[in-house]
């Protein structure tokens, strides 16, 4: 595990299809925040649901980033290696009695809960009438009626509570794959990861996060979101919904977008080489003149 002693900053995408333009914007804000702190940057493949890989997206993604400039400090990690140490993390949850099994229908759960922030919130039918263990089974982590608070560094001051706007949520799902919020909880602590800049659409899973953290003893990093770049009629730029991938070919005028994307100031003459566009963009890197908004259109 790193030491937590100075900047460390990661961007980490899933290997569902190429990059595209909104995920070049979170790398782009991510690496200059980390190096305009003259920190470190590392790159974390989340491959942990292979049902949605797609067959040589990562290293198309990678090879992507290689080629816009970028350049990460450790190896990078794959979240499909990493079973053991989520396992280890369920294991300490189970131990300190804050989880329980469950092992509700979709349908039950929509039929006895109310809606919340991020789809039905679940009503409690197996932490009040827990199942046996040794039926198939997802494991739900036990939430409280408390707020968690976070100052976000883009967004400004957010609170939630868990329970009541989205309650006991699954770490560890019936299909036996460990679900993305405790693998990144467990990814971020093992790799010292101080700051989070990431999109806006992950905003609502960072209370859960931190609830994690403190559960398993982690640190809590500083968070960032950035708005997410949709098209003329809001759809967010996504694999999903097969956004035009980036030209490694020309690489500087997909960069330069993502910077006007970000409201950060451009130079007056374009950039001759990929060295002097990343030295351009470290030296003026304003965090505090990303837009506050949720969503932007990419014309914008």
């Amino acid at each position: 595990m790193s030491s937590i002693t100075t900047y460390c900053g990661r961007f980490a995408p899933s290997p569902t299809g190429a990059l595209h333009f909104g995920s070049l914007v979170a790398a782009v804000a991510c690496y200059l925040d980390a190096r305009s702190n003259k920190g470190r940057w590392l790159v974390r493949m989340e491959d942990i649901d292979r049902t949605r890989e797609r067959p040589g997206a990562a290293t198309h993604i990678l090879c992507t980033l290689e080629s816009l400039g970028f350049e990460w400090d450790e190896t990078v990690l794959y979240q499909s290696q990493r079973t053991e140490a989520y396992q280890a993390a369920l294991e300490q949850l189970q131990q300190r009695r804050a989880t329980y099994p469950c092992n509700c229908s979709r349908k039950e759960i929509a039929q006895q809960g109310q809606l919340g922030i991020e789809g039905v919130i679940y009503p409690g039918i197996c932490r009040a009438n827990p199942p046996s263990a040794h039926k198939r089974h997802a494991t739900r982590v036990i939430t409280h009626h408390q707020s968690i608070y976070f100052t976000d560094k883009i967004q400004g001051a957010i609170q939630q509570s868990i329970a009541d706007e989205i309650g006991d949520f699954i770490i560890h799902r019936a299909d036996g794959l460990f679900a993305y919020q405790l693998a990144v909880v467990v990814d971020d602590a093992y790799q010292g990861i101080t700051d989070i800049v990431r999109g806006a659409d992950l905003t609502l899973s960072t209370p859960r996060q931190i609830y994690l953290q403190s559960l398993l003893g982690h640190p809590t990093p500083l968070y960032a979101h950035l708005p997410l770049a949709v098209d003329n009629a809001g759809n967010k730029l996504s694999k999903q919904s097969q956004s035009l991938p980036i030209d490694r070919k020309t690489p500087l005028p997909a960069l330069l977008a993502a910077l006007r994307f970000l409201h950060q100031p451009l130079p007056s003459e374009q950039p001759a080489t990929l060295d002097e566009f990343w030295a351009w963009a470290i030296k003026n890197w304003d965090i505090q003149q990303v837009p506050l908004q949720s969503t932007q259109q990419l014309t914008d």
